[in-house]
């Protein structure tokens, strides 16, 4: 059957004819959609971009662009980095080792290096179950992975027991040995690395020299009994000496470092068992110089606020700035309440104690740097005796000034108050009270949890602490801590040193009750930076009373109006290299030991060699080559220059005998010690 077809031109045909509700229920449903999306987009406008967006955004800029430049960095030339210091800077001059090997200076004399506290690296030798995969693994040093996956497990491998002082039960963390044990302290930061470096430019190599890596958490004399390291540093110097000709070795302690030569150089000539068995002559056989780098002989302030807070400046701002960070349970971790439990377990700390009480280190009205002003600072002077005070001098005729002598003061008008208008009481027999431990502070306890609330008030009721009153102050607020100290250390001057229990190798690291080594050939040096601001003194505050808190801290709201008094963020400074002040870095070769005195009765010929301190011009010369940082002077070309020459074969005097910035020798002189 054929079906109509529509004639060309025709209008199609219309569609059905739907009933009016159809249409009208259709109608809706499209308004409805269109505001729905409307909404959307609407909403996707309005949108808001959050906190955690932008952290995100920064984290993943900061992660591409250390890529794009860890590219840049292995895909440019070995010289472009010097080429474009050079085109900014001008032509730099030579490294010390290749200047100095122009000159032809050659290797002679074996070189012994001692790090100090923190630098050398430790590894792990046995754990517990959460540090699986870890064996051999860097704890300390290198990357700290470890630190940001495993907090809690990191902190209880670091920590050492806290009756014993030695390894806690089920682990062994022990020093990692060789040049690379102290060579960078993490990738990029080096120690000893320059200094390596440029040693091995003047024909140095690793048989003649050697890093004395030793466990810098453990007392000095118990890294002979857990590890042997004093017996192994005597052989490999012995071996030393026998294997280059007979020339005696060139000793380079750094930091506390210094401190643990002073206890070697005692316990080697000491007799079997509590020594070396070396004989006292062990000493003036193998040793030409001793160059001891930042050493602190006389202890420092900042080891006492450490102890006391588990704070220095630096964290002082921090814990201000960001409380909640610090002090308070953020993501399960009390930060400094971790860090204060793990670093009382190191009996090391202890070492760096202030020692020689008010007599070095002053009174509530007198201190050897009385006068010093922060603001100027001092010209060279290469005599034994430093230039004048080129208007120095701050204490005005009434006497009013700094009082350095006041380590912990509570309260800047404590610190600045004449000592006869202070009213203290005694802490020392007051009651601890009830125990502030409770269920939450769990892990993170401390022993300012068994003081209670008397017991941290009548700290605060002292007002004033000196270097005299430190250690009794130590010994109320961390008992179990200063009685392991009490066993390992002392502070005290000796009154008589022929009294047979100096013997003892508690008095072997304290150059204020013991003798250096019948040794009249050897030099020992004093090499340290001066010009930056070293923390001497604190003002203290109570903290806010909180579960499981730290209950001191620094004031960092406490400043002087007086530029003479030091005093900036809750912390009186003097000169020094940032950790160390020139006090205790210069006072016994300045004066203890100069010439033939008790403490040096074979008359060692000792050197003063000041590096003031010359931040980098620009980024691109990195931590600086004219340093005098506490660690950055380990790349100072200056001191470099010096080391070189005295392993060359040179003496103090070749290098052209003292040369001082500061006023140490006057400092010195100021201090009423029978010599």
């Amino acid at each position: 059957m054929p079906f109509p077809r529509r004639r060309k031109g025709a209008s199609p045909p219309l569609p059905p004819i739907e009933d009016s509700g159809t249409i009208e229920k259709e109608t809706e449903e499209n308004k409805k959609r269109r505001e729905k999306e409307e909404e959307f987009r609407r909403s996707k406008k309005e949108k808001k971009w959050s906190c955690i967006d932008s952290c995100c955004w920064v984290v993943g800029m900061v992660c591409c662009t250390w890529w794009f430049m860890l590219f840049l960095f292995n895909a440019m030339p070995a010289s472009f980095p010097q080429f474009v210091t050079e085109a900014i800077t001008g032509p730099l001059s030579d490294p010390p080792g290749v200047k100095l090997h122009k000159e032809g200076l050659k290797a002679k004399h074996p070189v012994v290096f001692v790090p100090g506290i923190v630098t050398g690296g430790l590894e792990l030798w046995e754990g517990h179950s959460c540090a699986d995969g870890l064996f051999r693994k860097r704890l300390w040093g290198g990357t700290f992975g470890e630190l940001y996956r495993r907090p809690l497990c990191w902190v209880e491998h670091m920590s050492l027991d806290n009756e014993t002082g030695l390894d806690p039960a089920g682990v062994r963390v022990r020093p990692v040995s060789g040049l690379v044990a102290a060579d960078y302290f993490a990738p990029g930061y080096f120690v000893w690395a320059v200094l390596i470096a440029n040693l091995a430019r003047i024909g140095y190599e690793e048989k003649t020299m050697y890093m004395a890596a030793y466990d810098w958490r453990i007392a000095f004399q118990n890294t002979e009994v857990r590890d042997q390291t004093l017996s192994r540093m005597k052989s490999n110097i012995e071996l030393m000496v026998a294997t280059n000709e007979g020339n005696k070795v060139v000793v380079i302690p750094h930091s506390m470092g210094a401190l643990y030569f002073l206890h070697f150089m005692k316990w080697v000539e000491a007799p079997a068992p509590m020594g070396g068995g070396g004989g006292s002559d062990w000493c003036a056989k193998h040793i030409k110089a001793i160059m001891n780098i930042g050493g602190p002989f006389l202890g420092v302030p900042k080891a006492v606020s450490g102890l006391f807070s588990a704070e220095a400046k630096d964290i002082a701002v921090a814990r201000s700035v960001a409380p909640s960070v610090l002090d308070k349970d953020v993501f399960g971790l009390q930060t400094l309440q971790h860090v204060m439990r793990m670093t009382r377990t190191w009996d090391t700390t202890m070492s760096m104690i202030p020692k020689g009480g008010d007599t070095i280190w002053g009174n509530l009205d007198w201190s050897p740097e009385d006068g010093y002003n922060c603001t100027l600072k001092k010209q060279r002077s290469n005599d034994t005796h430093t230039a004048g005070k080129n208007g120095n001098g701050c204490l005005d005729s009434s006497g009013k000034g700094a009082h350095f002598g006041r380590i912990i003061s509570f309260g800047k008008d404590v610190a600045e108050a004449p000592s006869s208008t202070i009213e203290r009481m005694d802490f020392r027999g007051a009651t601890k009270g009830n125990n502030l431990a409770n269920a939450t502070c769990q892990d993170v306890w401390t022993e300012y949890h068994d003081m209670g609330i008397p017991g941290i008030k009548a700290i605060a009721d002292y007002k004033v602490y000196t270097a005299g009153s430190i250690l009794d102050l130590l010994h109320y607020v961390a008992p179990k801590m200063m009685k392991r100290g009490d066993a390992h250390y002392s502070y005290g001057i000796a009154d008589d040193l022929d009294d047979p229990k100096y013997n003892h190798y508690k008095y072997w690291s304290n150059p204020l009750e013991t003798r250096l080594p019948n040794a009249p050939d050897i030099e020992i040096f004093s090499l340290y930076g001066v010009g930056i601001p070293t923390e001497r003194a604190y003002v203290y505050k109570m903290s806010a009373a909180a579960d499981c808190y730290i209950p001191f801290q620094i004031d960092t709201m406490a400043d002087s109006s007086d530029q003479c008094s030091c005093l900036k963020g809750g912390v009186y400074n003097v000169n020094g290299d940032e950790t160390v002040p020139v006090l205790s870095a210069g006072y016994m070769c300045a004066k203890g030991w100069k010439g033939k005195t008790r403490f040096n009765p074979s008359g060692m010929r000792t050197f003063i060699r000041e590096y003031d301190h010359a931040p980098p011009a620009n980024l691109l010369e990195g931590r600086g080559t004219q340093s005098g940082a506490h660690v950055d002077i380990m790349g100072n070309f200056a001191l470099i220059e010096d080391v070189i020459r005295v392993a060359a074969g040179a003496t103090g005097e070749d290098l052209g005998g003292n040369r001082v910035y500061s006023d140490i020798f006057e400092w010195s002189e100021r201090i009423d010690l029978k010599l």
